[in-house]
């Protein structure tokens, strides 16, 4: 019998020892992504994950010497289930607010990425004069957002004249204004261009007034950053250590020209 248990306790020590190597050499990071923000965060038809977020979350985890396993799930649900370590890290267009750091930790801003209104094509929305003759214009009307978006709450703050419509995907927001049942949508400029150069091509327009990423970054916040669970400290660091190298590298360029067209790298997250 005392040898059985000898046996028993070296069995599971092995055990531990090969799991500890195990996570040392070839651990995988589970990141939560929305999946429907094109060409932020993407599904193909084969249920890989692309875009531009995919992008950096795998060269994140090449960094880290880890693999990558996307989570797909609606925004809104991605900061409570960071909270709950269902995942490592969110990368999903996550914008860095100090309302939101009041609930979990965030990376450098990797990226920064302005805002726009999609109007009906020949609209005077299009050709408003300045951010106040767009809102006055657009006193009464019916406003898309993404719900849990930084683009609702700046609109709440500034815009309280308008009717505020949430919805939980970028693709159900832009349904409902081809149907009509919008006058406009507000959200970053780089889906907002996505849908006009498909299903809203010829149709819809974006407006001339752009809401600048820093317009007020007590609501828009920093940039766009990774969300990381409050108590992961030492994930942090290394996250921060791989995003410098990948902005001075040149990969997060790379990676934004390809899907976007521009360069939105934050060089100044490093400095």
């Amino acid at each position: 019998m005392v040898i059985s248990i000898a046996r028993r306790v070296a069995f599971c020590a092995a055990l531990a020892l090969a799991g500890l190597a195990t996570a040392a050499t070839g651990a995988t990071l589970k990141i939560g992504t929305e999946g429907g923000y094109p060409p932020w965060s993407m599904v193909d038809a084969n249920g890989k994950v692309t875009g531009f977020d995919a992008d950096v979350g795998h060269a994140i985890c090449k960094k880290l010497d880890m693999k990558c396993r996307f989570v797909v799930q609606a925004f809104d649900s991605l900061i409570p289930s960071l909270q709950a370590e269902r995942f490592d890290l969110v990368i999903s267009g996550l914008s860095v607010t100090a309302e939101r750091a009041k609930a979990i930790a965030f990376s450098i801003p990797y990226a920064t990425e302005d805002s726009a209104f999609v109007v009906p094509a020949g609209s005077p929305l299009v050709k408003a004069a300045d951010q106040a003759a767009l809102f006055k214009d657009l006193a009464g009307k019916t406003v898309g957002v993404q719900s849990g978006t930084t683009q609702g709450a700046f609109l709440q703050k500034h815009a309280p004249d308008l009717k505020l419509k949430t919805y939980e995907t970028q693709d159900q927001m832009q349904i409902d204004l081809s149907a009509g049942r919008l006058d406009a949508t507000f959200s970053e400029v780089t889906p907002q261009s996505q849908f006009l150069n498909t299903a809203g091509k010829g149709k819809f327009a974006m407006s001339d007034v752009v809401i600048k990423s820093n317009a007020d970054p007590a609501i828009l916040g920093q940039g766009i950053g990774a969300g990381i669970n409050q108590k992961n400290t030492s994930l942090k660091q290394k996250v921060d250590k791989a995003l410098c190298e990948l902005i001075t590298d040149g990969s997060i360029k790379a990676s934004s020209e390809k899907w976007f067209g521009v360069d939105l790298s934050n060089y100044r997250a490093c400095k």
